[in-house]
C-alpha cells in the first residue's frame, strides 16, 4: 500500500505584531514615490514663481495698492458689472426665445432661429461691435432721430454684446430642453397643460440642471469679454486703467489692478455657480 503524500501551501511570513493564527489578507497600500516627488517639484516651482513675483520691484506693488480702490477704477468696475448683468439677462431672454423657435414645429421659425444663431456665432464680437458703432454710416437717422445721438457707446456695447450672447445662450437652452425626458412632456400633456405652461413649469426647471454649468461659464466669459468694449471708448474697468497708465506710463501696475479685480469677481461668480448647480442637482444620483 503506497503512502500518500500531503502537499501544503507555502506559509507566508507573519508581519511583526500580527497574530500568527490570523489568516485575513492584508491590503498593503501601493507606494507612490513618483507622484509625491512630482508634487514636491511642482510645489517648489510654484513657490519660486510666487516669490519672484512678490519680490520683483518691477511689478510696483505699492502703486498697485494705491490705485486698487481709486474712484475711477471703482466706477469702471461698476460699469463692467452692470454691463455683464444686463447683457446676460437680455441675452438669455432672447436666447430662450430663439431656442423655443428652433424646437418648434414651424419650419419658418426654425429657419429664422437657425439663421440668427449661425450668423452671430460666425462673426467675431469685435467686428460686431465696430459694425454697430458705425451703423450711422448706413442709417443716419432712425425714426427721425440722429443715429449718433440715439446710439451712444454704452448702448452700442449693450446691443452688440446682447445679440452675440443670445446666439450662444440659445444653444445652451436648447441643449438643456433636449435633456428633459420625453415622458415628462407626455405626462404634462396628459394633465392638459398648455405649451407655454409646460415649458415654464415642467421643462425649464428640469433643464436648468443642464443649463446652469455652461451658463455659469458664459457669465464668467461675458465678464471678461466686456473688456473688448474699451475699443469703442466705453469706460469699463480696462478702459479706466488705460486712461490712468496713458497719463502716468505705469502700465504694468495698472494692468495688475484690472487683473486683480477680474480675478476677485470671477472667483465670487464661481462660488455662486457652485451653489446654484447644487441647488438644481438636488435629488439626482451623485449629488453631494
Amino acid at each position: 500500500m503506497s503512502a500518500q503524500t500531503e502537499t501544503h501551501a507555502p506559509s507566508l511570513p507573519v508581519p511583526p505584531g500580527a497574530d500568527a493564527g490570523d489568516t485575513t489578507p492584508r491590503v498593503v497600500p501601493a507606494r507612490r514615490t513618483g507622484q509625491w516627488a512630482a508634487a514636491a517639484v511642482v510645489l517648489l516651482l510654484l513657490a519660486g514663481a510666487l516669490v519672484s513675483v512678490v519680490r520683483n520691484d518691477a511689478f510696483q506693488w505699492d502703486v498697485v495698492g494705491s490705485y486698487l480702490t481709486t474712484d475711477s477704477v471703482l466706477r469702471g468696475l461698476g460699469l463692467t458689472l452692470w454691463l455683464t448683468g444686463l447683457v446676460m439677462v437680455l441675452g438669455f431672454a432672447l436666447g430662450t426665445l430663439l431656442a423655443v423657435l428652433r424646437l418648434s414645429g414651424n419650419r419658418v421659425l426654425q429657419a429664422v432661429s437657425w439663421g440668427y444663431i449661425w450668423l452671430f456665432r460666425s462673426t467675431p464680437i469685435l467686428v460686431q461691435l465696430l459694425f454697430w458703432f458705425n451703423i450711422g454710416a448706413l442709417y443716419p437717422q432712425i425714426l427721425g432721430v440722429s443715429t449718433v445721438d440715439l446710439l451712444g457707446p454704452a448702448t452700442v456695447a449693450v446691443i452688440g454684446l446682447t445679440l452675440h450672447e443670445a446666439a450662444y445662450a440659445a444653444e445652451v437652452v436648447r441643449g438643456g430642453i433636449l435633456s428633459v425626458e420625453r415622458g415628462q412632456l407626455e405626462a404634462a400633456q396628459s394633465l392638459g397643460l398648455g405649451p407655454w405652461r409646460r415649458l415654464r413649469r415642467i421643462v425649464l426647471p428640469q433643464a436648468m440642471r443642464s443649463i446652469v454649468p455652461p451658463a455659469g461659464n458664459m457669465l464668467i466669459g461675458t465678464l471678461k469679454g466686456t473688456s473688448i468694449v474699451s475699443i469703442i471708448a466705453v469706460q469699463d474697468l480696462l478702459y479706466s486703467v488705460q486712461l490712468v497708465y496713458h497719463r502716468t506710463y505705469e502700465v504694468i501696475p495698472l494692468l495688475l489692478v484690472a487683473t486683480l479685480w477680474y480675478v476677485a469677481v470671477t472667483s465670487l461668480l464661481s462660488i455662486g455657480q457652485y451653489y446654484v448647480e447644487r441647488h438644481y442637482a438636488r435629488g439626482t444620483a451623485g449629488t453631494r
